[in-house]
């Protein structure tokens, strides 16, 4: 391979001795060097000298890949394709010579899988290991086993301008000999930093709000920057809807450019945008896909908002959310050496000095935030189905891997150990997540495999609009303009879904197939139609049927998301109630309302927020939301306590839509008794009527338990539940609903827990009335079990020397004395001490002012008596 042609002397060049040095040596290396230092393009083609067969160099996203390869291309004087290649999802320019590939991670994951031996391959690089996404993480784990087991010779390299770079040494190499790491220490260029935060306070991000008064301070600083400097403008934010509006605020800008970049947009258009315009400076708007791995040419200057978008999981009820968070000081750090890959250059940060101090020092890795399907599939095929060994920068969360593992054995990628399955690895040869992989086998044959592959096309990137049809019908005709991205993606599914091989024979094939003469769309199809039927699973019943594409896309959303399938739940409404027990709102002014069945197709939750908001979605029919949740029906003959009565009904349900619901006519008996046992747990014993024969019963019974113990019955609320069926049990057999509680008769029921040698004796030991001197019959109050009372008025117990005792003698009631007008005058369980010491000064208080009642020098000897002394005349 000649020598590639000179270049300015970059920080890389220093170190490159010393890390071919380093990796003949240990065969595993990390590099260290900042933005704009080369180390992207110069260390794969010096690599390139030392080993045998390719280098392969994996980067994050697609737009790098591809601009990483065409600038080693031009550094040899070569096109694309040549000695230096790439190869992306869905597009590839390689050939027979090309010695350094450029490849997503995802693209080498799937590689890996296919042969994780990686022939022909000499050296693996790592770019922007910092950046922590899913791909990435598995990249190093699987390379690095395969480093340790099969390919001891790979060369394996992690660079990155922002890494934790001892953290990596150690993942690269051995718990006694991590893995050397290198710095290229100085920048190619001096960047200086501007600090310009609004003038005045801004609202922070809320979910995918951002405060429209930032997006005026970012305009403004964009004119402060035009005028304060030389050179194109690159300008980091959050979203494609920020570039919009930002865009809007900076229309009338004269003899400039505004050239839009993100990763929505197709290849042409991202390549477009990092070709410098002739005579007219340019700011170009960009997301994330602009902070690494990207020399945009021109640019000086760059603009930061400060703010960067992320997905996040809501693992209770499946959604996923984009979040707008503040960047962390590494993605600043990357993103301000943009200004610098040229010459020198200078950042406007729109935050301040002491807020970049409160910034988190690395972002948020994937890992801990993410869906963690995909990822799952990715280690159920590698055979390491937890993780468990691998070299993960950080393991994955164990309440998101049983989510994820809980999916993929819905889907059937897995088996109920956790093993993939040959369904499973037919899902990951598809190189889509693993619902969409699932939706395209299983809905090619009902709806046509042309159309499941445009669709799982438009399911892959969201476009805007809330009516999914619509938007596959914009793009079918070109007025989207994401199409021919789009149309990329359709074609590598329905290869995909016709033969399903692993990645890297795919790859092979796909470039042989393109020196064969072209199939037409209708031999196409019809070969992937046939390839379909041999290999699909459940959920195409209605194989031959042409379904209108309503229902064409509700079915495949509806097999990607079955627990999304959503009904409206008033007629009309805009609120729905999603399978899986979420409730959804569609926007205002949605196209969709009206619509009863909804197959959701995105949906997030707003912070603060119980139910979610409806962002893409396609409208079907029940017959058809049935199809494609068949693993969620229910049918069932449901007897419970409900809304404070039994309810007994046949219901049929779609995961937690209830699409059946009528009353029984013959509910089972032993199911009415154990729901109304379940009523009385839940409302109590109030829910029986406790006559005052059934609560003195009651407490008798607790009386007993407490002078006795013994086989005495515990009648506390908790006990009595606990034995309803030992004195409920007649009356719970004949019970149909909570009326029929209400009649049971408590006091026949409440004896059956009597001991049957105790029974006889409950009046003798606990009576119910208890005889005075007078010859009246008193009740006795045991509401108190531990201290019954006896209550009577105090003219009735003359002549009595003792309290009667109960409970074979062994408890004194307490004698509760009562005036002549029933009021206590006093509580004595010592007669003979009140009759000494407590009468006389009653006798005192009260003689003059009941005249006609008795009141005895000696009470002891006097005659008891119930009425009044006869009148004196």
């Amino acid at each position: 391979m000649p020598p590639p042609e000179p270049v300015a002397e970059l920080p890389v060049r220093q170190v490159l001795p010393a890390l071919v040095a380093a990796l003949a040596d240990r065969g595993a290396a990390v590099l260290v060097a900042p933005p704009g230092a080369g180390k992207t393009t110069l260390v794969p083609l010096a690599l390139a000298e030392q080993v045998e067969g390719r280098v392969v160099v994996a980067q994050p996203r697609r737009v790098a890949a591809r601009a990483a390869a065409r600038r080693m291309a031009q550094l040899r004087g070569e096109r694309v394709g040549e000695t230096v290649g790439y190869a992306v999802r869905g597009e590839r320019r390689t050939s027979d010579r090309t010695r350094i590939e450029v490849v997503t991670t995802g693209l080498l994951v799937q590689r890996l899988q296919h042969d994780p031996e990686l022939p022909g391959t000499g050296a693996v690089l790592l770019d922007e290991a910092h950046e922590r996404q899913l791909d990435a993480d598995l990249a190093l784990a699987f390379g690095v086993e395969v480093r340790a087991a099969l390919r001891p010779e790979l060369w394996l390299l992690a660079m990155s301008a922002t890494a934790q770079a001892e953290r990596l040494g150690a993942l690269l190499g051995t718990a006694a000999e991590p893995a050397p790491v290198l710095r290229a220490e100085g920048r190619a260029y001096p960047v200086d930093v501007v600090w310009a935060p609004p003038p005045r306070p801004v609202d922070p991000p809320h979910g995918l709000r951002v405060d429209p008064r930032l997006l005026d301070h970012v305009a403004a600083t964009v004119r402060r920057a035009l005028a304060e400097t030389d050179g194109d403008l690159l300008v980091f934010l959050p979203g494609a809807g920020e570039i919009n509006g930002v865009a809007a605020r900076l229309a009338e800008l004269a003899g400039t450019d505004l050239v839009r970049l993100h990763g929505r947009q197709s290849g042409a258009e991202q390549d477009a945008a990092l070709r410098p315009a002739a005579g007219r400076r340019r700011v170009v708007l960009a997301t994330a896909v602009a902070e690494t791995s990207l020399t945009v040419p021109g640019v000086r200057v760059v603009v930061d908002a400060g703010l960067s978008r992320m997905a996040r999981t809501d693992l209770a009820r499946g959604l996923g959310a984009l979040v707008t968070v503040p960047v962390s000081r590494a993605a600043a750090t990357q993103r301000a050496g943009r200004a610098g890959r040229e010459a020198p250059g200078r950042v406007y940060r729109c935050w301040s000095a002491a807020e970049h101090d409160r910034l988190p020092a690395q972002p948020e890795p994937e890992i801990a935030v993410a869906d963690l399907t995909a990822f799952a599939l990715q280690l159920a095929c590698w055979g390491r189905p937890d993780g468990t060994g691998l070299a993960l920068p950080d393991p994955p969360p164990a309440a998101a891997m049983q989510v994820a593992r809980g999916t993929l054995e819905a889907l059937g990628a897995v088996t109920p150990d956790g093993r993939v399955s040959g369904r499973g690895r037919a899902m990951a040869a598809v190189g889509a997540h693993p619902r969409l992989a699932r939706a395209l086998l299983d809905g090619a044959a009902p709806v046509g495999a042309r159309r499941a592959a445009e669709l799982v096309a438009v399911l892959a990137e969201p476009a805007s609009g809330d009516d999914l049809v619509a938007t596959w019908r914009r793009l079918r005709s070109g007025t989207e303009p994401a199409g021919a991205t789009w149309r990329a993606e359709v074609a590598r599914l329905r290869s995909a879904l016709a033969e399903f091989p692993a990645p890297a024979e795919h790859d092979e094939q796909q470039t042989s197939r393109n020196e064969q003469p072209a199939e037409d769309d209708e031999q196409q199809t019809s070969r992937n139609e046939q390839q379909t039927r041999r290999v699909r699973g459940p959920g195409g019943g209605r194989a031959g049927v042409e379904l209108p594409d309503d229902l064409a896309a509700g079915l495949l959303v509806g097999l990607a998301y079955p627990e999304r399938l959503a009904r409206v739940r008033q007629p009309g409404g805009q609120a729905y109630l999603m399978a899986g027990g979420t409730a959804a709102d569609l926007a205002p002014g949605s196209a969709l309302a009206g619509a009863e069945w909804l197959a959701i197709a995105v949906a997030d939750r707003a912070p603060g927020r119980r139910g979610a908001t409806i962002r893409q979605a396609a409208v079907l029919d029940e017959a058809t939301a049935r199809e494609a949740g068949a693993a969620l029906l229910r049918r069932e003959r449901e007897i419970a306590w409900s809304g404070g009565d039994v309810l007994a009904r046949e219901v049929e349900r779609l995961g937690a839509i209830v699409l059946l619901d009528r009353p029984l006519d013959r509910p089972d008996p032993a199911r009415l008794a154990a729901a109304l046992r379940d009523g009385l747990r839940q409302v109590g014993l109030d829910l029986l009527t406790w006559s005052p024969q059934a609560q003195q019963l009651r407490a008798r019974l607790a009386f007993c338990r407490q002078a006795l113990g013994g086989e005495w019955p515990e009648v506390t609320d908790a006990a009595l539940l606990d034995r309803a069926d030992e004195w409920l049990g007649p009356e719970l057999a004949a019970a149909r609903r909570r009326a029929d509680l209400a009649r049971i008769d408590v006091v026949a029921a409440l004896r059956r827990l009597l001991p049957w040698r105790e029974a006889g004796r409950l009046d003798e030991l606990a009576p119910e009335r208890l005889a005075v001197p007078s010859g009246s019959r008193h009740r006795v109050d045991y509401s108190d079990p531990a201290a019954p009372v006896l209550a009577v008025k105090l003219q009735e117990t003359f002549g009595w020397l003792d309290v009667p005792r109960i409970a074979d003698g062994r408890v004194p009631v307490l004698l509760h004395l009562l005036s002549p007008a029933g009021r206590p005058v006093a509580v004595t369980r010592d007669l003979a001490s009140f009759w000494r010491t407590g009468y006389p000064q009653v006798r005192a208080e009260l003689r003059g002012r009941y005249p006609r009642h008795p009141w005895p020098a000696d009470p002891t000897v006097a005659v008891p008596t119930r009425g009044l002394q006869p009148r004196r005349r």
